[in-house]
């Protein structure tokens, strides 16, 4: 594994055990009550502003999963992940010393090969989506052998999507043995579950898949494959995190958490990380337990920071990622 990838022991899951979520129901309108609160309390304004946006390109898994991707456009991607800000404004700000990169790259099977060329030396983690991704409905061996398949390519990640009629009909169990099927077939690979959660109906729903997935040995649990129509919102997430906090309040084990789709503005960015901050602690804003699933947001990011040294914004095509 990488440097840049985790350093903290792994979630080793633990038996089945309904008991860690039967019996608990989630509030939709006090989550909702609450996620509103994040980076509207308080805001954050000029250099503590760029601070967190920087941290934001460390925690970003730089992602291309379209029909139409290439070699080509991923050797384009992996160079912004190894360079993601301009000498210009590297200097500028003060962080030549810091080897800023991104915390990932994440592409489809097939491009796992030209990603791992391109990032040969830097550090940066090869993530890449499996298990039939985004719908997931294939069978389960061919599922595994997608898996195993990627990593044999050089991911050193494995972004899983869930079968969303397990957590739909309450079949934890069927899940819980898909995702440790799973953990299994990745190796020394780490595992984020995808939960799509846009498409589990309650949160009730969202807490218990949380629970089986991390029960089941994964690394990170993961919002949405960004193909649903609802994708990460903010009160999906903090019923997400508590349950990280629950389950590792009951374990020990530390596991990551992943937003994603339609996180695209450096406002967004700066809302996640203020509750991962106040929910679970400042080591929740490193690479190896955070990360953002993104394609557009570092533009934006990128345009923020430049308007803080100018006082002027870039047309977006100035910072386009691919």
């Amino acid at each position: 594994m990488s440097d840049a990838s985790h350093f903290h022991v792994r979630n080793a899951g633990t038996a089945f055990d309904p008991a860690m979520w039967e019996g608990v129901s989630v509030n939709r309108s006090a989550a909702e009550r609450r996620a509103a609160d994040f980076g509207t309390r308080r805001s954050v304004k000029k250099l503590h502003q760029a601070a967190w946006l920087v941290n934001a390109i460390r925690l970003t898994d730089l992602t291309t999963l379209a029909g139409d991707d290439t070699a080509a456009r991923v050797r384009r991607l992996c160079a912004k992940a190894r360079q993601p800000l301009s000498p210009q404004v590297i200097d500028a700000l003060g962080l030549g010393d810091m080897d800023l990169r991104t915390g990932a790259v994440c592409v489809y099977p097939t491009m796992v090969p030209h990603a791992v060329a391109a990032l040969d030396g830097s550090g940066i983690p090869v993530a890449s989506v499996a298990t039939g991704f985004p719908a997931g409905l294939m069978p389960l061996h061919l599922r595994l052998a997608e898996i195993e398949w990627a990593v044999e390519q050089g991911a050193t990640e494995i972004d899983i999507v869930i079968t969303r009629e397990h957590a739909l009909t309450g079949n934890w169990q069927a899940l819980y043995d898909e995702v440790k099927a799973m953990r299994a077939a990745c190796g020394d690979a780490h595992l984020k579950a995808i939960l799509a959660t846009g498409e589990l109906g309650r949160l009730t729903n969202v807490y218990a898949a949380s629970m089986v997935a991390m029960q089941a040995g994964a690394d990170f649990i993961k919002t949405s494959t960004g193909k649903e129509s609802v994708n990460a919102t903010l009160p999906v997430s903090l019923t997400m995190v508590r349950a990280l906090r629950d389950y590792g309040a009951a374990t020990g084990a530390r596991v990551g958490f992943k937003p994603a789709g339609g996180i695209s503005t450096a406002k967004a960015c700066i809302q996640w990380q203020v509750l991962m901050k106040e929910e679970l602690g400042r080591d929740w804003l490193e690479p190896d337990l955070f990360r953002f699933g993104a394609s557009s947001l570092l533009g934006d990011i990128e345009r923020q920071l430049d308007h803080h040294l100018t006082g002027r914004y870039a047309a977006a095509h100035r910072h386009a990622t691919s």
